[in-house]
């Protein structure tokens, strides 16, 4: 009997291998993987650094963009890729750098990801903030996973071509988790697919477990769940909150779902949550 019970379980897992392996995952570019290897490095060197962006013309020319955008407010225009690195930082420029392979990695035909990568960024943005403030994780980890949480939504979009309806019920879903509707009609998730996509792309392993968690807010009272890992989701949902509560948008279906345990697990009243939204606005009016 066991056997014959077990037969349908095992070609279900399966199918869906099978269907991964359909859903293009982008290489680890190599640029990205020198710049991780010299910020991994125990001493990292800014001129080495600077020597592997610098060798890239559309990577110079888009890091000095950021870099002197008003989101940063350097007193001083970098003048030069070297010149960035020193004003902004190792750790910062190596997460400008990620962001800037991401967006130019990642792209899909016949549909703009302008949205998606504005939100996504402003939403690491959001996260660095919090996390300085906080203290619950470091900086740019949580830039880190707020640029690629929702990675796995352009590889789907690819892949499917009725995915944008999904992520409508999806995001109008009261009940159900985001990845119960996604897996009913694809059976995978933006999660499940961006984890791939992290772990490919070598990003810390809390980033990846938190990317393929990031819906499911019961880990945020589970006590086999790292903290780092429930930090990275709880602040996401109140970065989230905030970006929509900055667009005018009062109601949000992830944040009923999550909010409540997201502010008992980063020990928020009411009041400090009010504050934190505050804090964020002026980062994004600052940021224009």
């Amino acid at each position: 009997m066991t056997s014959s019970a077990a037969a349908p379980r095992l070609t279900t897992e399966q199918s869906v291998d099978a269907l991964v392996k359909t859903i293009r995952i982008p290489p680890r570019p190599s640029l990205l993987a020198d710049v991780q290897a010299e910020l991994a490095a125990n001493d990292p060197d800014p001129r080495k650094l600077t020597g592997i962006i610098a060798n890239d013309v559309a990577m110079s020319a888009s890091l000095l963009k950021l870099a002197n955008s008003s989101f940063f407010g350097l007193r001083l225009k970098a003048k030069s890729v070297e010149h960035a690195v020193n004003l902004l930082g190792i750790t910062q420029c190596g997460n400008l750098m990620t962001g800037i392979i991401a967006r130019q990695s990642i792209q899909v035909e016949k549909i703009s990801l302008v949205k998606f990568w504005d939100f996504s960024t402003k939403r690491a943005q959001a996260m660095t903030q919090l996390a300085r403030r906080m203290r619950v994780c470091p900086p740019d980890q949580a830039h880190t996973f707020g640029l690629f949480c929702d990675i796995g939504i352009p590889l789907l979009l690819e892949r499917f071509p009725d995915y944008n309806e999904t992520l409508d019920l999806a995001n109008q879903e009261t009940r159900e988790a985001f990845t119960a509707i996604e897996e009913q009609r694809h059976t995978t998730s933006h999660t499940a697919i961006g984890s791939l996509m992290a772990r490919t792309w070598g990003l810390p392993e809390s980033v990846s477990l938190a990317i393929l968690l990031h819906h499911d807010y019961s880990v945020l009272h589970d006590a086999n769940t790292e903290d780092s890992v429930k930090s990275l989701i709880a602040l996401a949902l109140l970065a989230e909150y905030g970006i929509q509560k900055y667009h005018g948008q009062e109601f949000s279906c992830e944040w009923e779902k999550g909010g409540a345990a997201a502010c008992e697990f980063l020990g928020l009243s009411a009041d400090e949550v009010e504050d934190r939204f505050e804090e964020l606005h002026e980062l994004f009016n600052h940021a224009h």
